[in-house]
């Protein structure tokens, strides 16, 4: 897809010209079109200009550089601006939490001209010693981006994975004499970060499979051509490995090559006891003969187990539990009856309430919750208690409007640094969700910043803490949270937690969420919408859920409207 690459150019030239010191509003125009493309599930490069034009924060020039960048992989206002900023100053701005005074502050100091330079100028403490308003927290910050970085250079955010391989896979049943194609490896599993892209085909002419996809417009480079497989570097840096197979061996492949190498091993351990060899071949019996292999379930019907789902395969009690027949009914996208974590165009989305609305009615659901954030967060604009009062009044007349259809009235608070919340309790108690995050004070002790989400979680009104551990993967690590001590006071008071289910976050995760489940913790599936096409993202937090064992019971907002109300007020009974 071209909308990573078009949210780096933008992104990129937003550092520049801040580092410039440029026009303020023209900095901001392109840091929140870099939001908004790098959020959107939609292909920018199938879009007209007119339709780009539509999407939010995207006027005329933006569009016109957006069709450039399509047609040509970069645009000239870009290539200009960065040919004026010293090749250093860029790769300072690549380190998370860096911003471009600090930058700037160092590289007058250091013409830095490598990541390795800048670490050991960190560890020595001769940026501290050298630049003014540096301090020993500065260089600790500097070399906890670095690591990030060194980390997401092995392996990227599912959110950036996935929609790539979509594209390969959309462009080779477009093109290629394929027959059956498969995303497999961590993909299919879901997992948080991906390693490397694996892709499974079968065809009859697995020549010009390969000629194909190694001509991919996404294919910068390629490492290895054969007749069955291939290997290539795309364009964001990313490998895919095509594998075609044999139709008859094609679910054993699928099997083997989806992994995880852990529940590979206990199912050829299975095999072997029962005197089969289990590979990707297919299944062979002790002389030899094969038995099955072209589909999946194949595999797991000699060893007598139903078919595992996949996000479960990482040899975490599934192969147990099926021969128990004790697999738990995972929770599907279409369970979801219900978004409680929306912004409108109030604060920081890009769309009204009814507009939200109108398109979660689209999707079938019932239910949406508007949570715009409190006046604390300037910077998203959050509403005083006079604007939250207004948009409850706005919210009511709309609902009286609607059929069959229930816009909650919510927000998403601030958890302050004294452990206050940033909206008075006779605003909270009006409101049917209130979310409670934190969004400052990310480098305080563990001790603070679990105290202030516990408290929080000890307001009667509070129903849910969202994204709990404030991480943006491959961008800034979880704060430090002592999730044992929150999951322990959510248990008490009967919080939801939420697993935010935007692609950057993805909090909780799929361990956590599964401790969650087996402490009776109310959960929620949220997609901390910002524009219509952010609503797509549910499919992400079913998938964490998955991973997390978690059956449409465990997930308040697979319940019909009054079940799940009942169930996030109940703590206002607890508490009282």
């Amino acid at each position: 897809m071209k909308n990573s690459e078009a949210a780096r150019i933008f992104s990129e030239m937003a550092n520049i010209l801040d580092l410039a010191g440029e026009n303020p509003f023209r900095i901001r125009a392109y840091r929140r079109a870099a939001m908004v493309i790098e959020g959107l599930p939609r292909d920018i490069a199938g879009m007209s200009k007119d339709e780009l034009k539509k999407i939010p924060g995207i006027g005329e020039d933006l569009a016109s550089k957006l069709l450039e960048i399509v047609e040509t992989g970069t645009c000239k206002a870009y290539e200009a601006a960065r040919r004026k900023s010293p090749a250093g100053l860029s790769l300072l701005l690549s380190i998370p939490g860096l911003g471009p005074k600090t930058a700037r502050a160092i590289y007058e100091k250091f013409p830095i001209g490598s990541i390795d330079e800048l670490e050991r100028l960190a560890a020595g403490h001769r940026l501290k010693a050298a630049v003014p308003k540096i301090k020993d927290k500065t260089e600790q910050n500097i070399l906890r981006g670095i690591e990030l970085v060194r980390k997401g250079a092995g392996r990227r955010p599912l959110g950036k994975a996935l929609p790539v391989a979509q594209d390969i896979i959309s462009h080779l049943r477009e093109k290629a004499p394929v027959k059956q194609l498969q995303i497999a490896g961590s993909l299919r599993r879901w997992k948080e970060t991906i390693g490397d892209i694996d892709i499974l085909a079968t065809s009859d002419d697995p020549e010009r499979v390969m000629d194909i996809f190694i001509h991919l417009p996404q294919v910068k480079q390629v490492l290895a051509r054969g007749d069955t497989k291939s290997t290539v570097i795309l364009a964001e840096g990313m490998q895919a490995d095509l594998r075609v197979v044999e139709e008859g061996s094609f679910g054993a492949a699928l099997c083997y090559f989806t992994g995880s190498k852990e529940h590979n091993i206990r199912l050829r351990e299975m095999g072997v006891k029962r005197g089969f060899k289990i590979n990707e071949y297919g299944i062979f019996d002790k002389k030899g003969k094969k038995i099955g292999g072209g589909k999946e379930e194949d595999v797991y019907r000699v060893l007598g187990l139903p078919l595992i789902p996949p996000e479960l395969r990482e040899d975490s009690g599934e192969i147990a539990a099926a021969l128990s027949d004790k697999l738990p009914k995972l929770i599907e996208l279409d369970d979801i009856r219900g978004d409680l974590h929306v912004h409108t165009k109030l604060s920081d989305g890009h769309n009204t309430a009814l507009e939200l609305a109108e398109a979660a009615i689209a999707r079938g659901w019932a239910y949406i919750a508007v949570t715009d954030h409190s006046k604390g967060l300037g910077i998203a604009r959050g509403l005083s208690v006079e604007r939250m009062l207004e948009e409850i009044a706005e919210i009511d007349a709309l609902n009286r409007k609607l059929k069959g259809f229930r816009i909650l009235k919510g927000v998403e608070v601030d958890i302050r640094s004294d452990n206050t919340l940033d909206l008075p309790d006779e605003v909270l108690s009006k409101l049917d969700i209130v979310n409670a995050s934190v969004h400052s004070g990310f480098r305080q002790t563990s001790e603070k910043i679990t105290g202030r989400i516990t408290a929080a979680m000890r307001n009667p009104f509070v129903t849910t803490i969202s994204h709990p551990t404030g991480r943006l993967l491959g961008e800034r690590d979880a704060y430090q949270v002592d999730m044992e001590e929150v999951l322990r006071v959510a248990a008490d008071t009967g919080t939801a937690i939420e697993i935010n289910a935007f692609p950057a976050r993805l909090d909780l995760n799929d361990i956590t969420a599964r401790k969650a489940r087996d402490m009776g913790i109310p959960l929620v599936i949220s997609t901390d919408t910002h524009i219509l096409e952010h609503f797509d993202y549910m499919s992400y937090g079913v998938a964490i859920a998955r991973r997390a064992w978690l059956e449409p019971k465990d997930v308040v907002n697979t319940f019909e409207l009054n079940k799940m109300l009942e169930v996030l007020h109940k703590k206002r009974l607890i508490l009282k």
